[in-house]
């Protein structure tokens, strides 16, 4: 496979539940040893190293008897509270013989959809990272029930994952599963080693998962990969039960997939409105609209909106969808749903009198906005 021969500074490592346990809600720990020692390797040449750790309700399950992962949103959490001290426990005592402490790092999506504490989770990181521990990263499923917190549950650990490599700017993000790659099921039968972009042909390639203990599959995959290569960040897809995989595939040499990332990566901020949001209603705007905001990259003014669904507030994050109800970009509102009918269509003169205390007119403005 051909892959970049730099190494990168930073590296975000995530683990499915079927690479972490060996049936049964069982941890592997021959194999998690041997994943610690990759990464302490690639630590003592100056790497900085994230794990985020699948496992916890398939630990939990196991200690708890259960052979089937739970329906029920408490019986899931429950599992996940048995099972989270587990996963640590087994993180720490692999890491010890290298000398490398662990610390612990629960998340929900309102972690990182809301600013002042995405920022938050930033700057533990780093300090995490400076005092030379090594975080791992968890969905706090205890707390994160999609039936009853929608808005907080990332959905799976490659979102997860993907987030936390934007998040940090990783170099790259390498998702290690039962998966050898993306395989070419109908076409080849052989793994694609190098994916240039995400077409809906490489879209097709992608299944679900049948695993009792686990969430995702090669579909969940590739949609963390699309967000993480749009941050700049390769992404590798590969088997965790491969010996060595991780220092091989930086190295080039390693089976699997390997995604290039986008040549260039939006801006921190406009990466936080595209992919760490989840958008509280809709902007409607018409078809002369969406070359101004593609092509000119200019803010979105009242003349081109067409109307609105949802209710919303100002500075509320919405989608921006074109005439066909294609969404194209996603931006920080200045006006609250309750006023976009008063002023949808209006120039800005019109839209100045209307408001004559305002600073801003823009609807979204373009430093506000990110196209997706």
């Amino acid at each position: 496979m051909s892959t970049p021969a730099k190494r990168p500074g930073r590296i975000v490592v995530k683990l499915g539940t079927g690479v972490l346990t060996s049936g049964g809600g069982e941890l592997d720990t021959p194999r998690i040893a041997g994943v610690c020692a990759q990464l302490a390797a690639l630590r003592a040449r100056g790497c900085e190293i994230i794990v985020v750790s699948s496992g916890a309700v398939g630990l939990g399950m196991g200690r708890l008897g259960l052979k089937r992962r739970p329906s029920v949103t408490a019986q899931k959490q429950a599992c996940a509270a048995v099972g989270q001290s587990l996963l640590m426990q087994k993180w720490q005592s692999a890491f010890s013989p290298h000398g490398v402490t662990v610390a612990q790092v629960l998340l929900t999506h309102d972690d990182l959809r809301v600013r002042s504490r995405y920022l938050g989770v930033q700057e533990t990181l780093r300090q995490i990272i400076a005092y030379g521990a090594v975080p791992i990263i968890n969905e706090n499923d205890t707390v994160s029930a999609a039936e009853i917190h929608a808005m907080l549950k990332f959905g799976d650990n490659d979102t997860l994952a993907a987030m936390v490599a934007s998040l940090v700017q990783a170099d790259h993000l390498i998702i290690l599963s039962t998966a050898p790659g993306l395989i070419d099921l109908k076409g080849t039968g052989r793994i694609v080693p190098v994916v240039e972009r995400i077409t809906p042909e490489i879209e097709a390639m992608a299944g679900g998962t049948t695993s009792e203990t686990a969430v995702g599959g090669m579909a969940s995959k590739i949609t963390a990969a699309r967000l993480a290569i749009k941050s700049g960040c390769g992404v590798f897809i590969a088997s965790g039960a491969e010996p060595d995989i991780i220092p091989r595939l930086l190295a080039g040499n390693g089976p699997g997939t390997f995604f290039v990332p986008s040549g260039l990566p939006l801006e921190a901020r406009k990466r936080w409105l595209a992919y760490f949001q989840r958008p509280t209603g809709t902007l409607h705007i018409d078809a002369a609209a969406v070359p101004v905001l593609r092509e000119q990259g200019r803010s979105l003014l009242a003349v081109g909106v067409t109307g609105v669904s949802g209710e919303f507030q100002a500075g509320d994050v919405v989608d921006i969808a074109g005439p066909d109800g294609t969404v194209i970009a996603r931006g920080q509102v200045g006006f609250g749903s309750e006023d976009i009918p008063a002023i949808a269509g209006k120039k800005g003169d019109r839209v100045r009198a209307l408001y004559p205390t305002r600073k801003h007119i823009e609807v979204v403005h373009r430093d506000a906005l990110a196209l997706l």
